[in-house]
């Protein structure tokens, strides 16, 4: 079916994205995964291409699309290669800097916007602590006053780019009293004293993210590294939320949606009983069940990227791509591992790493679970 959600700028610049990443990251993905990192040198060429740059105003030196539809197509185009390229990236240009661009005072935007626009600068997100997941209110790391500054004390965990960025968004309770009320968040710059990182974490998936438990001892903080107001921070999350669970749909679909056509050209070529094996029947049916349902999911998908361009999506339809996308995805991918045989449970062979890549995204950006409680409240029952 014929895809209506972006117009002829759009796909120049998907052509655009797509020429930068067989130019310069396809050929080295590979190493990425052997050295669990994404070379600074492929950030910064990002930024010349005007990835890292589509959340930041014109006035910092990005591009300021202001249409997410821009940031889909990056998405869609970098999930494509590999979905630990797209996680790295769209932490930095997708989620963290719109929190710089809409809650930091106007020094703190000048100084680190137009290094992130460039790659010069990585950011994460620190939410996730080790004694909670998907219960943000319930997260332990603090922040005290001490006369204008602030003293941060605590944990992170699970965090993408964490072993290498520069600079990381983190939530802190700021009122002990209060659970989600009592949360601020703040801009931390990892070369201030009392930032440490821990080891790399070894997942099973995504070797060339890197991801990394965060630890803060005493770490002194300005009063402009906070984001917004005190005790607003729950709520800022909340506010973002959408997108960022909108952009884990996108790179879902996108993601299955290219492991299943490498699939369907594997059937097409290999034997077995002297034909091949994409024409026996019960494989016939299968593929057609598994595009049927890439490209269903694909048209809620686009529905939901042309609303949150135009008006804001809202929590629920979020949810709603966010989980669904992350069913059909390992799903998918499953079947396509099963239809390569043995071979599917090689690493070497792409479709294996792609099963076990795709595996945390039922988890991230809020379990999948959670999704489904999200909607269901919504239902009122």
């Amino acid at each position: 079916m014929k895809r209506s959600a972006f117009t002829a700028e759009h796909d120049q610049f998907r052509e655009s994205v797509r020429d930068f990443l067989n130019r310069k990251v396809v050929p080295n993905v590979d190493s990425y995964a052997e050295k669990r990192l994404i070379e600074r040198e492929v950030w910064r060429e990002a930024g010349k291409q005007g990835i890292l740059g589509l959340e930041v105003p014109e006035t910092y030196g990005g591009g300021q699309a202001n249409d997410y539809r821009f940031n889909a197509v990056a998405t869609e185009e970098l999930a494509a290669v590999s979905m630990a390229l797209v996680s790295s990236f769209s932490i930095h240009f997708d989620i963290v800097t719109p929190y710089v661009v809409d809650l930091a005072t106007e020094e703190t935007k000048r100084e680190w916007l137009p290094r992130m626009a460039e790659g010069e600068v990585v950011a994460a997100i620190g939410m996730t602590e080790p004694a909670g997941g998907s219960d943000l209110a319930s997260l332990k790391t603090s922040a005290v006053r001490d006369g204008s500054d602030w003293i941060l004390n605590g944990s992170k965990t699970f965090i993408t780019n964490g072993y290498s960025a520069d600079l990381v968004v983190v939530a802190a309770r700021t009122d002990p009293q209060q659970r989600s009320r009592g949360i601020s968040l703040f801009l931390v710059d990892s070369s201030l004293p009392g930032f440490e990182r821990g080891r790399k974490l070894d997942k099973v998936g995504q070797p060339e993210s890197d991801t990394a438990e965060l630890f803060f001892d005493g770490l002194r903080l300005p009063a402009a590294a906070m984001l917004g107001e005190p005790e607003t921070g729950f709520a800022a999350m909340m506010e973002r939320l959408p997108q960022e669970r909108l952009g884990t749909a996108v790179a879902n679909i996108a993601h299955a949606k290219q492991i299943l056509s490498e699939t369907i050209d594997y059937v097409r070529n290999r034997k077995a009983f002297g034909r091949s094996i994409g024409s026996f029947q019960y494989n016939k049916f299968l593929l057609a069940e598994l595009v049927t349902k890439i490209e269903v999911a694909q048209a809620f998908v686009d529905a939901a990227v042309t609303e949150h361009a135009e008006s804001g999506l809202s929590p629920v339809d979020a949810a709603k791509a966010k989980w669904w996308s992350a069913h059909v995805q390992n799903e998918v991918l499953d079947h396509c591992v099963q239809l390569y045989g043995g071979y599917g449970y090689m690493r070497e062979y792409r479709v294996a790493r792609a099963w076990m890549d795709a595996r945390v995204t039922k988890i991230w950006a809020g379990s999948n679970e959670i999704m489904k409680e999200i909607i269901g409240r919504d239902l009122a029952v």
